[in-house]
C-alpha cells in the first residue's frame, strides 16, 4: 500500500486523476439512463436497445480518431470541442420529444463527439511518475474507473427513480461539462505534447496487445452493463435496493484493485481477475435476494477493477509513447461499444425472458473474457522486475565519421 503513499508525493498526480474520473463519471450513467429514458418514452427496451447501438458505432469510430487527432492538434483544442459538442447533444435528447429516427441519430453523433479524456489521461500517466509506480498508478485509475461504471449507474437509477430520466441525462450532461472543464485546466494536459505518429492511422492494431486488450476490454465491460441492466430488472425502475447491490459490487472492485491491482502483472493475471468476476456472477443465478446479490458480487468484484490495470498495463509496456493515445483510443472504444451492446443485448434479453435473461448475457461475456486471457497468455508480457513505461519514440541521430562529414544513426 506504500506505493499510493509513493504516488502522492508526485505534484498533480491526485489532481489529475480526480479532474478525469469526474469528466469521465457520465459514462457509467449513460447506458442505464439511456435504456431507461427511452423505454419510457418509447415504450420497449428494444428501441432504447437501437438507440444504444448508434451511440455505440458512433463511439467506435470516434475513440481512436479523436486519440490520433490530440496528436495533430493537440489534447485541449480536441478535447473541448467535442465535450461542448456532446454535453449539448445530450441535454437536447433529454427534453426535445422526437421520433425514435431522429434520437438515433443524435445518439450515434454524440458517440462522435465522445470527449477523449482516456486516452489522454493514460497517455499523460507515464510522463508524471517514474516507471516504476507507474503501475500502481494504472491500478489506482482502474479503481477510480469502477467508481465510474459501478456508482454511476446507482446515481443513474437514483435520480431517474426519483426525478425522471430526463433529469437523469442533465446530472450525466452537468458531470461531462465540469468535469472536462476541469481536466481541460489542469497543467499536466497542457504541459504533455503527444509526438504526431509516424505510421498511418490504425497501424498500432497491429501490436497484438492493443488487439487483446480491446476485445477483453469490450467483452468483460459488456458482462457489467448487462449485469447493471439485470439487476435493475429484479427490483424494478423505482427501488433502492438495485443502487444498495451495485454499490458493493463497487466496493469489492475498489478492494480489489487496492490491494491486488499494483502487483506485478504476469501472463497469467488477466485469467485469475477475470476468472474472479465470473464465479461471482455465476452466483447471482442462485438467488435474486438483495443479500446473496450483495454478497456473491462483492466477491466477484475483487477481480474488476485488476483487470482492468492488467488491460492499461499490457497496451503501456508494449506500444511507443507516440502511438499511446490511439491505442487507448481503441481500448477506450472497445470498453464504450461494451457498455453499450451489453446494455442493448440485455435489454432484449430482458424483454423476452425476465431479469435472469440479462444475468444470463453477462455470463456468456465473462466466459468469452476468461477464454480469450486464457488463450493469450503466451502473448500478454511477464512484468516480473520490469515497469510499464511505454516504448521512447527514437529520432534519426547525426554522429560525425572520421573525415568530419556526417552520417544517419
Amino acid at each position: 500500500m506504500g506505493i499510493y503513499r509513493d504516488l502522492g508525493r508526485s505534484p498533480g498526480v491526485f489532481g489529475i486523476l480526480f479532474a478525469q474520473l469526474t469528466a469521465r463519471f457520465p459514462f457509467g450513467m449513460l447506458s442505464i439512463i439511456l435504456l431507461l429514458h427511452i423505454e419510457q418514452a418509447y415504450g420497449l427496451y428494444t428501441y432504447a436497445g437501437i438507440v444504444l447501438a448508434c451511440q455505440s458505432f458512433g463511439q467506435a469510430i470516434a475513440g481512436p480518431l479523436m486519440g490520433r487527432l490530440m496528436g495533430v492538434f493537440g489534447m485541449r483544442p480536441v478535447l473541448s470541442i467535442t465535450t461542448l459538442v456532446c454535453s449539448a447533444l445530450l441535454i437536447a435528447i433529454a427534453w426535445v420529444h422526437l421520433p425514435l429516427a431522429v434520437v438515433a441519430a443524435m445518439a450515434f453523433a454524440m458517440g462522435i463527439a465522445t470527449p477523449p479524456v482516456t486516452p489522454a489521461v493514460r497517455t499523460i500517466y507515464p510522463k508524471m511518475v517514474p516507471g516504476h509506480q507507474l503501475s500502481g498508478l494504472f491500478s489506482l485509475d482502474a479503481s477510480a474507473q469502477e467508481i465510474i461504471w459501478v456508482f454511476g449507474p446507482v446515481v443513474a437509477v437514483f435520480v431517474s427513480s426519483q426525478f425522471g430520466t430526463e433529469w437523469g441525462l442533465m446530472v450525466a450532461a452537468t458531470f461531462m461539462l465540469f468535469g472536462g472543464l476541469w481536466f481541460i485546466a489542469t497543467k499536466a494536459v497542457g504541459r504533455v505534447r503527444i509526438p504526431q505518429a509516424r505510421r498511418r492511422f490504425g497501424a498500432v492494431l497491429r501490436h497484438p496487445t492493443v488487439v487483446i486488450a480491446t476485445v477483453a476490454g469490450f467483452l468483460f465491460v459488456a458482462s457489467f452493463a448487462a449485469l447493471e441492466a439485470g439487476i435493475v430488472a429484479i427490483f424494478g425502475h423505482g427501488a433502492l435496493e438495485a443502487g444498495v447491490v451495485l454499490a458493493v459490487f463497487a466496493g469489492g472492485s475498489l478492494l480489489g484493485g487496492l490491494l491486488i491491482g499494483h502487483r506485478q502483472m504476469r501472463p497469467w493475471s488477466m485469467l485469475l481477475r477475470s476468472l474472479v468476476v465470473l464465479i461471482g456472477t455465476a452466483l447471482c443465478l442462485f438467488s435474486f435476494e438483495a443479500w446473496w446479490l450483495s454478497v456473491v458480487l462483492f466477491l466477484g468484484g475483487l477481480g474488476t477493477a485488476p483487470m482492468f490495470a492488467a488491460l492499461s498495463t499490457t497496451v503501456s509496456a508494449t506500444v511507443k509513447f507516440s502511438e499511446t493515445a490511439e491505442s487507448y483510443g481503441w481500448v477506450g472504444t472497445g470498453q464504450l461499444v461494451g457498455v453499450a451492446l451489453g446494455s442493448a443485448f440485455a435489454g432484449v434479453a430482458i424483454d423476452q425472458y425476465g431479469p435472469i435473461g440479462a444475468i444470463i448475457v453477462s455470463i456468456v461475456f465473462l466466459m468469452a473474457t476468461v477464454i480469450l486471457s486464457a488463450s493469450c497468455m503466451r502473448i500478454i508480457p511477464d512484468l516480473q522486475g520490469r515497469n510499464a513505461t511505454p516504448i521512447p519514440d527514437t529520432e534519426p541521430v547525426q554522429l560525425p565519421n572520421a573525415a568530419g562529414s556526417h552520417v544517419s544513426d
